[in-house]
């Protein structure tokens, strides 16, 4: 590429509002061919290093010649076919019974807080129950003055309401209680989505159906093989709980609920039961399975946590992680994800020498009661070894403790509700890891 190439290639980019001067463009880019030859401009870019340098400014890519594919070719859309490694993952060790088990959201992947319903983490208790909504039915009984059963028709004849909340498996980060463990943000994390959820309040339908005067708690049961069933207080049956069929604009995805769910914001994901059959009203919690033998927390004196249903103030840095390591010293854009089931935060923190100092991080997103947050910060990178950490405080000023603080009060024999500030560890080499700091 020559001297007047460049310039004018230079020149059509400042005409769209590139950010840099153009002489200054100008020597970076020249500087980039003369050390690395043509490819590596577009790697500098951001641009894959495996890029042909014939699709390349200043020269006419090879798609813009010829027509492309008609409207029908695809009815419904999908991914980029270069946007195929953003996907849900699993781990072999915690996948031995892919029945019971778990797969993993793509934190590092993602954009904005909204998670793509195809990539939301899966839970599974007894695999994934193929329902014909035609066929399926919610009953509401118990403490009731009117019984009833809906369809999902019935259902959908209810006043609807959508909200953006975050769902979060309380086990998620539990294995890193006793050390760092999960070297890749996506298994560390990845338990956790954030969507915009549509149904109607299950305060609408126990209206409906008129609640006993004594009645104070409420079963939750799905239609899985399992019967998935948790206890939940009345008091947030009448708050903000929800019964959801649609997700992100579009009905429920099968490992998500379809066709009928519910959806308890903000606190540990099991009590949003899927696959929802029925609704039991009562006068007491019913201390089935997963709320006994399973989702408590074992404390350090052998006893247990029950109903600890709040998922705490939490956040993690999504980039640089062990998926997204750095290519070159200079400035670096730090971004991450925050989220509390208290409410909505209030102010995230970040730290690159493991918390002996603090900088403020901007929101870079929407902030809502319940949902995930993004927030970012630039830096100056040296080159030099990083501990990088966030640090999140919500709106009722609780502060995310460190491992010494959590371990502290709850030991090390839980696996729910670890919310311990994270640490990635940066090498001059650009590759991150997962590391901890007391």
């Amino acid at each position: 590429m020559g001297d007047k190439q460049l310039d004018e290639w230079l020149q059509s980019i400042a005409s769209e509002g590139a950010a840099l001067p153009v002489t200054e463009r100008r020597g970076f880019l020249k500087q980039a061919l003369t050390l690395f030859g043509s490819a590596a401009v577009g790697s500098s870019l951001g641009t894959s290093a495996f890029a042909d340098a014939q699709n390349l400014p200043p020269n006419v890519p090879v798609w813009t010649r010829s027509l492309g594919s008609g409207v029908v070719s695809n009815p419904y859309g999908k991914p980029s076919d270069f946007e195929s490694h953003v996907k849900r993952r699993t781990v072999d060790w915690l996948t031995a019974d892919r029945i019971a088990s778990v797969s993993f959201t793509p934190l590092g992947d993602l954009k904005g807080i909204i998670t793509p319903s195809a990539v939301v983490f899966e839970r599974y208790h007894a695999g994934l129950p193929q329902i014909n909504p035609h066929e399926h039915r919610l009953m509401i009984h118990g403490m009731v003055e009117r019984p009833i059963i809906l369809s999902m028709e019935d259902l959908m004849r209810f006043p609807s309401t959508s909200m953006i909340r975050f769902l979060e498996c309380p086990a998620n980060g539990g294995m890193e209680w006793r050390g760092a463990q999960m070297d890749r943000l996506q298994f560390s994390h990845g338990m956790l989505a954030c969507c915009e959820w549509t149904g109607v309040m299950l305060s609408t339908l126990l209206e409906e159906v008129g609640i006993k005067k004594d009645a104070r708690w409420i079963l939750a049961e799905g239609a899985d093989g399992a019967h998935m069933s948790r206890s939940i207080p009345m008091a947030k049956a009448l708050d903000d709980a929800i019964i959801v069929y649609a997700q992100n604009g579009e009905a429920l995805r099968p490992e998500q609920g379809y066709p009928v769910r519910l959806i308890n914001p903000g606190w540990e994901g099991n009590t949003s039961i899927k696959w929802l059959r029925r609704l039991k009203v009562g006068d007491k919690p019913w201390h089935h399975r997963e709320e006994t033998s399973k989702y408590t927390d074992l404390m350090a004196d052998g006893s247990a946590r029950e109903f600890t249903f709040v998922q705490e103030c939490n956040s993690v840095v999504t980039c640089p992680c062990p998926e997204k390591p750095e290519k070159n010293k200079g400035k670096l854009w730090i971004e991450g994800l925050a989220w509390s089931g208290r409410g909505k935060i209030k102010h995230v923190d970040i730290s690159v020498n493991g918390g002996v100092s603090w900088r403020p991080a901007s929101f870079t997103s929407q902030v809502l009661p319940k949902a995930l947050t993004r927030f970012g910060l630039e830096w100056d990178w040296d080159g030099s070894p990083a501990l990088i950490q966030s640090r999140a405080v919500d709106e009722t000023a609780y502060v995310q403790p460190t491992y010494g603080q959590l371990r502290a009060v709850r030991g090390t024999n839980s696996i729910y509700h670890k919310n311990a500030i994270h640490t990635w560890k940066l090498y001059p080499d650009g590759k991150v890891s997962n590391v901890q700091i007391s």
